[in-house]
């Protein structure tokens, strides 16, 4: 499948902004089964320096640097990319997550992939016991990786509300936790701090899901805006597989990876400091649409 995506940000001031600088993480990236056919970001009025560079864990980050003063910023990205993920391998053929577990603390490497940056508590995803006995129903005596992630994934679907209004940025895993409801961001901090209370890798993957309902069906959460979800590692054998807990699914074909890291802290889309004084108003609009395979 071949997506074409648009991701414009609005920034409106209430007083005029002397100076901004900010990292931009909205590019997509080549990754197992996604390959960029084109990428680039515009932004008015133009920064007076800009920079790319790929961060540790390999995503792309743009840097930006405006000194004219402005009331409004618009980053606008557009890009095309190519998704062909390989089928998922039989749950039942996954190590059992003890093995795993035994496995990703022996691991000798320390590269991005690793999964020992993703086992240990991040800021973001600290381990919360709560969580921790949540994630423990799913993970009997000798269960196969993937098949206690999926149970995870869907227990999390059913018994947490997708709610934009329940919660906010700031708000601590804990509190969203206890109030079984948020948004994609919540339920993804939540199954990883479950999951690494067990001493299972999870990393924090930033990204879309297509726009476009399948005929008759309904469009899915996190459409039209960023999306996040899970990646877990299943051992030396399977690797890293995704797995999207507010929409109880695999990441598969309907996902494109804009970056990962061990929390939302690592992969924010836009964040930097402006020299202004007053309130900002925020636009942002996000369309995901296939489009026909190439001849």
């Amino acid at each position: 499948m071949i997506y074409d995506i648009t991701h414009v940000t609005t920034y409106s001031y209430e007083a005029p902004v002397a100076a901004a600088r900010c990292a931009l993480r909205l590019l997509p990236r080549d990754d197992a089964g996604q390959r960029v056919v084109f990428g680039r970001i515009d932004i008015t009025p133009a920064p007076h320096d800009w920079r790319e560079r790929v961060d540790f864990y390999g995503n792309r980050v743009a840097e930006a640097q405006l000194d004219a003063p402005h009331v409004k910023l618009g980053i606008a990205m557009s890009a095309r990319v190519r998704v062909e993920r390989a089928a998922p391998p039989a749950e039942a053929l996954t190590p059992p997550w003890e093995v795993v577990r035994a496995e990703a603390l022996e691991t000798p490497s320390l590269g991005p992939d690793a999964p020992a940056h993703f086992i240990f508590p991040s800021r973001l995803a600290p381990l919360y016991e709560p969580a921790t006995a949540y994630a423990r129903e799913s993970f009997p005596p000798g269960r196969p990786m993937l098949a206690g992630a999926v149970e995870l994934m869907r227990r999390i679907h059913r018994d947490f509300l997708y709610d934009p209004n329940a919660t906010h940025v700031a708000m601590p895993l804990a509190q969203a936790f206890d109030k079984r409801s948020g948004v994609c961001q919540d339920f993804t901090h939540i199954m990883i701090a479950a999951l690494r209370g067990l001493g299972l890798p999870a990393a924090y993957v930033s990204g879309y899901i297509r726009t476009i309902p399948p005929p008759g069906g309904a469009k899915l959460e996190g459409a039209d805006a960023s999306h996040a979800w899970i990646s877990v590692w299943c051992g030396r054998e399977f690797g890293w597989l995704g797995v999207d807990p507010t929409n109880a699914i695999l990441a598969l074909n309907d996902h494109v990876v804009i970056a990962r890291g061990r929390d939302y802290a690592d992969v924010s889309p836009i964040d930097g400091v402006i020299f202004a004084a007053g309130k900002q108003k925020l636009d942002v609009r996000v369309s995901v649409t296939p489009i026909e395979e190439a001849a």
